[in-house]
C-alpha cells in the first residue's frame, strides 16, 4: 500500500493537491501534445494508453469497494487491447467498440474526479481546480462523439481546408468543442446534420450549467464549513 502512494500517478489521485497536476496534464494533452502530434497514430496508441492507467490508477485509488473497483478496472484494461488491436487490424465493429470504451472511460475520469471536488471538506483552491479538471474532461468527451459522428455520417460537418500537415481530426475537434461548450462559436466548423446539430445543442446546454450548478455546490459548502466554524 504504501508502494502505491509513493507512485506518481496514485499521488495524483490520493492527495488534494494531485488535481492541479492533473490540470496540467490535461493543459498539455488539449494545448501542445494533440494539436502537435494528433497526426500520428502511435503517439494516440501511447496517450491512450497512459490515461487508461491513469484512470486505472484512480479507480484503485478512490473505489472504496474492491470488488467493486475489480469490476471497474475491466474498462481501462479492455480499451487498452482493443487499442493495439486496432492499431494492427482496423475494422468497424473495433472503430465501435474503441468509441463506447473512449466514452464509459471519459464518463469515469468526470466521475472519480467529481468524487474528489465534493468529497467532504473544506473548499480550497485544489477543489477549484479540480471542477475545471472536470470541465476539460467534458470537452474530450464531447470531441470523440463529434469525431464518430464525422467519421460514419457523410456530410454531417462541413470542415474547413486544412493547410497543415500537423493538423488531425482528433485537433479539429478537440478546437470545436472547446468553442462549442465556452459558447464562442467562431463558425470554421459547421455542424450540418440533424445529430450534429442536437449534439452541440446538448454541449452548449453543458457548458452554460455545468458552471452555475457546481459553483452553487462548491458555495453552499463553504457556507457549511464557515457556519461550523462559527
Amino acid at each position: 500500500m504504501e508502494l502505491k502512494k509513493n507512485r506518481l500517478l496514485f499521488r495524483l489521485w490520493t492527495r488534494e493537491s494531485g488535481l492541479s497536476g492533473m490540470l496540467l496534464l490535461l493543459f498539455i494533452m488539449h494545448f501542445l501534445a494533440i494539436p502537435l502530434l494528433g497526426s500520428y497514430s502511435s503517439f494516440m496508441v501511447v496517450l491512450n494508453i497512459f490515461w487508461m492507467l491513469f484512470l486505472l490508477a484512480g479507480i484503485i485509488s478512490v473505489t472504496k469497494n474492491k470488488k467493486q473497483a475489480i469490476r471497474i478496472s475491466i474498462v481501462p484494461f479492455l480499451f487498452i487491447l482493443i487499442e493495439w488491436i486496432s492499431f494492427f487490424n482496423t475494422s468497424n465493429f473495433l472503430f465501435f467498440i474503441d468509441f463506447c470504451l473512449s466514452l464509459i472511460s471519459i464518463m469515469l475520469l468526470i466521475v472519480l474526479v467529481l468524487a474528489k471536488v465534493l468529497e467532504p471538506g473544506p473548499v480550497n483552491v485544489h477543489r477549484i481546480v479540480g471542477s475545471i479538471v472536470v470541465y476539460m474532461l467534458l470537452v474530450n468527451f464531447w470531441s470523440i462523439i463529434y469525431l464518430f459522428v464525422y467519421n460514419h455520417i457523410e456530410g454531417a460537418f462541413q470542415m474547413p481546408e486544412i493547410l497543415f500537415d500537423i493538423n488531425s481530426e482528433q485537433a479539429n475537434f478537440l478546437y470545436f468543442s472547446y468553442i462549442t461548450i465556452t459558447s464562442t462559436g467562431f463558425g470554421e466548423i459547421l455542424p450540418l446534420h440533424p445529430i450534429a446539430r442536437s449534439l452541440v445543442q446538448l454541449e452548449v446546454l453543458t457548458g452554460v450549467l455545468y458552471p452555475v450548478v457546481l459553483i452553487g455546490r462548491l458555495v453552499s459548502d463553504a457556507n457549511f464549513s464557515r457556519e461550523k466554524k462559527l
